[in-house]
């Protein structure tokens, strides 16, 4: 895959109206990953900011994460190890024991992390569970996932995405950077 590019941005599409954009940099060997989302959901406002530190492989290491919303501020920290384990505003978390990546609800973007760290060849398929982190209440929970690698489409690598806890399935089309270009009735990508 291509390196990311310095920024993106998504259009939030579904029961979500809303818009999300990163701004990616280098730092010590990885990358950060600094954006913002904002929507309206169920008649409810809501913004999310983050920074979510990546390692050189794309294992999350570091995410802290601010949500607002009319039921108030919230913020939240979570720190990897790298191998699975992870801690919440500084407390053991075992429930997240064996994830690699954080996901963000609030985030089209944080769909690159485990198709990047996985760097799957096509028919290659993997679980992806990771610590997710809700919007707008900032709620953390493990969610498990899978990606299965499809055949390239015209735009890049094409993957079978399934998320059980959430009854989705879908085909997510990405950009040869790994970017997600189409999460069907999530996002779309605009820049």
């Amino acid at each position: 895959m291509n390196g990311p590019p310095a920024t993106a941005a998504w259009r939030h599409l579904g029961d979500r109206d809303g818009f999300e954009v990163v701004f990616l940099s280098r730092e010590d060997g990885g990358l950060v990953v600094r954006g913002q989302a904002t929507a309206l959901e169920d008649d409810q406002t809501w913004g999310v900011r983050y920074a979510v530190t990546l390692d050189e492989g794309w294992v999350t290491r570091r995410a802290h994460v601010l949500g607002r919303s009319a039921a108030g501020r919230h913020e939240v920290r979570l720190e990897s190890d790298g191998a699975g384990r992870w801690r919440v505003d500084g407390a053991q978390a075992p429930e997240l024991d064996g994830c690699l990546d954080v996901d963000l609800e609030a985030s089209a973007f944080t769909n690159a992390f485990p198709v990047r760290r996985l760097a799957l060849g096509v028919g290659a398929r993997s679980e992806a569970p990771a610590a997710y982190v809700r919007a707008p209440g900032l709620a953390v929970e493990r969610l498990e996932q899978s990606y299965h690698r499809l055949d390239d489409g015209g735009d890049g690598p094409r993957f079978d995405y399934a998320s059980p806890r959430f009854d989705v399935r879908a085909e997510l089309v990405y950009d040869r950077s790994g970017l997600v270009l189409d999460y069907p009735g999530i996002a779309v990508r605009v820049a």
